[in-house]
């Protein structure tokens, strides 16, 4: 039988967790209450802090046995994200918490898959929820008030978040038999070139499209890793400019490293590395007083890439690629590398693009299987993008 796992520190948050519980049950779901607490629960729970301490590398001790509340609550985060991954009777988790209770549940849930619900109700959800979710489907759902006992805006609160996880629970998805799935990067910039691949492949592929923010990469490189998606259209390489230049939409070091290991058909190209990001103009580091900007919107501010900062871009991209080993094509539209990189548009440089083509050539180790291909296209002309699905249906 499945379960909705219900979780938190029950000796701080045991009113809460008690009646989560109950409401849930109470809809005809049934419920495992589990305590990630460091000291004497509040209430009665189906599987105590002790035995959840227990899947702890180093034991129970490392988590129950100290005074420092901030060791822990990080030795908890630990052993709960081993404990909860084993469980086999997981239908969905629900989790409640501050501060040091949201850290160890959604810790947890991070492991676990996508599409099995999960919803953390947490008097952080209103904020930057980044550390949290990082690149998983968890739902955040503000409390609104702290826990500290139950009132009537509370179990608002609570009730409603009960009912979100029996209705997700109760109404599974259904898979269908899909076609082999294709990981696509985009951002707006590349639009134009990735709708027009979506539209040539998705009679024969299921198109996955993950905006180039940093997460979007390094979720589809997770699901190359997982063996979800059969291969990758990585038209939008940006995130790597925000990486070694010091933007706010970064990919991390790991960038291309599951297209090395698993060895995917892989086509990519340079989509957008014309440019980093930032927010708000005033965000902007002092360091780069002077440079070259456009205002996407009041928010989020793009800086041209130089010349030296295409170099590095390029050398850096060139030797990742080389890593590859799998059937890899890597594509090079001359004509521009984004909608603001065309003739007449705010980011044209043709000289900072033949640096950046160049570093990436001279930096990338060919073989019959890994090449790279100049095309006298714009990134965003629709024979560069009838090219690239050319070339990656080769490839397959």
């Amino acid at each position: 039988m499945k379960h909705v796992y219900v979780v938190g520190t029950a000796d701080t948050k045991g009113p809460e967790l008690a009646y989560l519980a109950e409401v849930i049950a109470g809809s005809g779901v049934p419920v495992v209450l589990v305590d990630v607490g460091t000291r004497e629960p509040s209430i009665r729970v189906d599987i105590a802090a002790s035995e959840v301490a227990s899947c702890h590398p180093d034991g129970a001790g490392a988590v129950l046995s100290g005074d420092d509340r901030g060791v822990a609550v990080a030795a908890m985060s630990v052993a709960f994200s081993i404990f909860i991954t084993g469980r086999q009777d997981i239908a969905g988790i629900i989790g409640i918490g501050g501060g040091g209770g949201t850290s160890i549940v959604t810790a947890g849930m991070r492991g676990l898959p996508y599409g099995l619900p999960k919803i953390m109700v947490s008097t952080l959800a209103s904020g930057d929820v980044g550390p949290y979710v990082d690149i998983s489907d968890i739902v955040m759902m503000p409390s609104v008030t702290d826990f500290a006992g139950l009132n009537q805006l509370s179990r608002m609160i609570v009730h409603n978040a009960a009912h979100a996880i029996s209705g997700m629970v109760g109404s599974v998805y259904q898979a269908r038999e899909e076609q082999s799935s294709v990981g696509l990067t985009m951002f707006g910039v590349t639009t134009q070139c990735v709708t027009s691949m979506v539209e040539q492949l998705k009679s024969s592929h299921d198109c996955m499209v993950f905006h180039a923010t940093g997460v979007g990469g390094r979720t589809m490189e997770k699901l190359v890793d997982d063996g979800v998606l059969s291969g990758v259209l990585d038209i939008t390489t940006t995130e790597v400019c925000d990486l070694l230049v010091g933007g706010v939409l970064p990919a991390t070091p790991a960038r291309f490293d599951a297209i090395a290991r698993t060895g995917v058909p892989y086509v990519g190209s340079v989509g957008a590395l014309d440019m980093v990001n930032f927010w708000a103009p005033e965000t902007v580091p002092a360091g780069f007083a002077g440079r070259q900007f456009y205002h996407h919107n009041s928010n989020v501010t793009l800086m041209r890439t130089n010349q030296e900062e295409c170099r590095r871009i390029g050398n850096w991209i060139g030797r990742k690629l080389s890593a590859c080993n799998g059937p890899l094509r890597f594509l090079i539209p001359e004509r521009g590398v984004s909608a603001l990189d065309i003739e007449g548009g705010a980011f044209f440089d043709r000289e900072a693009d033949e640096v950046l083509f160049a570093a990436i050539e001279d930096a990338f180790d060919a073989s019959a299987d890994r090449r790279i291909e100049r095309l006298p296209l714009h990134i965003n002309d629709p024979a560069f993008a009838k090219a690239a699905v050319e070339t990656f249906l080769s490839l397959t």
